[in-house]
């Protein structure tokens, strides 16, 4: 197996995350528009969210670069703290910081299932497999499952907008289908990866999933994706808010 990343990797990697990341915050705002938030609130809640999705990209950029995450045969992996800690971070903040509660309930169902429109991008898994960069046994199950929820995003998400019949168990079972798909992802990863745990590819390790730039997609997009897909589930239990207006005082926590 081929163990050197090839030439389109970095740029095409990057040039996804950068998009995907551009796409929430787009979303955010016109959503926040919707809601009628005061402008001065709506500037606050996005710049405040571009800055916490900013300072976590490069939170996991450096050490991704600096090869923190890269797996070694003697050693024990450490690439499953880059993927668990945001993910317990993300969860503490959502119920500790009512403000962010309170910005993430005005954002539509469709808005946080269509994002995930990104997951299609797991197309490169696919691609590294038949250029014999990547072991099946890791590719197949993680590129296929995301491409299939990201696909399905658009579709889920337009009939929860229009209000079609059954479309919030189409919604729970994309959700629950997108993180059994992520659980299987990084589960595949890590025991393909070498590290003291390796189980499975001995014969075509998985060392890019470790090294820059694939390690972001376990390390910053796997936990993205899972918050977004919880956040889904969180509002499919109470109803949504809808484009009314909104008071100003939805964003005090965040002034202080």
């Amino acid at each position: 197996m081929n163990n050197i990343a090839p030439a389109y990797l970095t740029p095409v990697e990057l040039a996804g995350t950068v998009t995907s990341v551009a796409a929430l915050l787009f979303g955010l705002y016109n959503a926040l528009k919707r809601a009628r938030l005061p402008i001065r609130d709506r500037r606050l809640a996005v710049w405040s969210a571009a800055g916490l999705l900013a300072a976590w990209f490069l939170a996991t950029l450096l050490p991704t670069i600096l090869g923190s995450y890269r797996g070694v045969s003697s050693r024990t992996p450490t690439i499953q703290y880059g993927v668990l800690i945001p993910i317990v971070v993300g969860v503490v903040l959502f119920w500790r910081w009512p403000a962010l509660k309170r910005v993430i309930r005005l954002v539509p169902q469709e808005w946080i299932v269509g994002v995930q429109a990104y997951r299609a991008l797991g197309l490169i898994f696919l691609l590294l497999y038949a250029g014999g960069y990547l072991p099946g046994a890791f590719a197949l199950p993680a590129g296929i499952g995301d491409v299939i929820v990201g696909l399905f995003a658009p579709i889920v998400g337009i009939a929860f907008a229009r209000g079609s019949r059954g479309s919030a168990a189409m919604v729970r079972a994309w959700n629950l289908f997108g993180l059994a798909d992520l659980i299987v992802a990084v589960g595949t990863g890590f025991l393909t990866a070498p590290s003291r745990f390796q189980m499975l590819a001995f014969d075509r390790p998985n060392e890019l999933i470790s090294a820059f730039p694939l390690a972001l997609v376990p390390v910053f997009l796997v936990p993205l994706s899972v918050l977004l897909h919880l956040a889904s589930l969180a509002m499919l239990r109470r109803p949504q808010t809808g484009s009314g207006a909104v008071s100003t005082p939805v964003l005090a926590g965040v002034r202080g």
